[in-house]
């Protein structure tokens, strides 16, 4: 007997038939049709989709898998990545709560990935008066699990569901990603800060960051020429999917799954403090408290970088 599943995908959650969904269901929005599978102008041959089709219908982790999608399954819950990226050059789009990356082509872009869980929280209103005063367009991205955590610092975007994390592979936060008029990525994940709030724990210059970005809002020199988005490993995605599982977990009220999960995604990915640090709240965790110090203390014994900033500034 099937089970009916709840799919995460595309930031999206549906309830699903069971692992194996009957034939003549789109799912994940392909449609089966004649010649094979169909989204749009996209289509996998049936040869190639017969891989994944039984007599009782469509395996979905095989599907998924059959697109170049990571997928990770759970009692009750399949959760499916993003596909790897073909020019890590490019910055991927996206659409979030509304706002849409593509949208401002032709402007220079300062996406800045930050959370209520963070002390960089303080540093957005010192970002957003940059974009005030420079011919850049600020974009805040709040990591927050819950909505309401992050609507107490800024209204903007919020990837709940990890997405935009996953596109952009950002481990930890505050983590800076500059796009240019073109769409192409003028300087790939780094680590920056606009005030000096925190530079005894974190070392870094908000002077020079902010330098940097001026200079390069006013000339287009971004100083990382020839960088370009960090690729993700293996490991990085089937965690970050084990994270969405356990944040999943933890609001259907099954902390023992959700820890499971958790437990797996530490394991494939022990530097991700986005995970790790994260998803504590969900838990009841104080993520500024005694969990987050110890957490830190195993990063640095273990050599793992905490903050990544770039040579060329910092």
């Amino acid at each position: 007997m099937s089970y009916p599943v709840s799919l995460l995908a595309d930031g999206r959650e549906e309830v699903i038939a069971g692992a194996v969904v009957p034939h003549g269901v789109t799912l994940m929005g392909w449609e089966r049709k004649a010649h094979g599978w169909c989204r749009g102008d996209a289509c996998v041959p049936a040869f190639r989709s017969a891989a994944a089709e039984t007599a009782e219908g469509v395996d979905v982790v095989a599907f998924a898998e059959l697109l170049g999608r990571p997928v990770v399954a759970g009692e009750g819950i399949i959760a499916v990545g993003e596909p790897v990226a073909a020019d890590l050059g490019t910055a991927p789009d996206f659409t979030l709560d509304g706002f849409t990356l593509s949208s401002l082509r032709g402007r220079k872009v300062f996406l800045v990935f930050w959370a209520s869980w963070c002390g960089c929280r303080y540093d957005l209103p010192a970002w957003l008066a940059l974009g005030e005063e420079l011919p850049v367009e600020i974009v805040p991205i709040s990591l927050d699990r819950a909505r309401a955590d992050a609507a107490a610092w800024h209204d903007g975007p919020v990837d709940v569901e990890g997405v935009v994390a996953e596109l952009y592979n950002v481990v930890n936060v505050p983590t800076v990603v500059w796009i240019d008029e073109d769409g192409r990525v003028a300087r790939p994940q780094d680590t920056m800060t606009a005030t000096d709030t925190f530079r005894s724990m974190n070392g870094l210059s908000s002077e020079a960051a902010v330098a940097a970005l001026r200079h390069w809002a006013l000339t287009g020199e971004s100083g990382a020429s020839g960088r370009s988005l960090r690729r993700a490993t293996d490991e990085e995605r089937a965690a970050r999917l084990h994270a969405r599982i356990a944040a999943w977990a933890f609001r259907e009220g099954r902390p023992d799954q959700a820890r499971h999960h958790l437990a797996a995604a530490a394991d494939l990915a022990p530097h991700d403090v986005a995970i790790r640090r994260g998803l504590m709240s969900l838990d009841g965790i104080d993520p500024f408290g005694d969990a987050y110090f110890d957490l830190k203390v195993e990063l640095e014994d273990a050599g793992i970088a905490i903050y990544r900033p770039l040579p060329d500034w910092s």
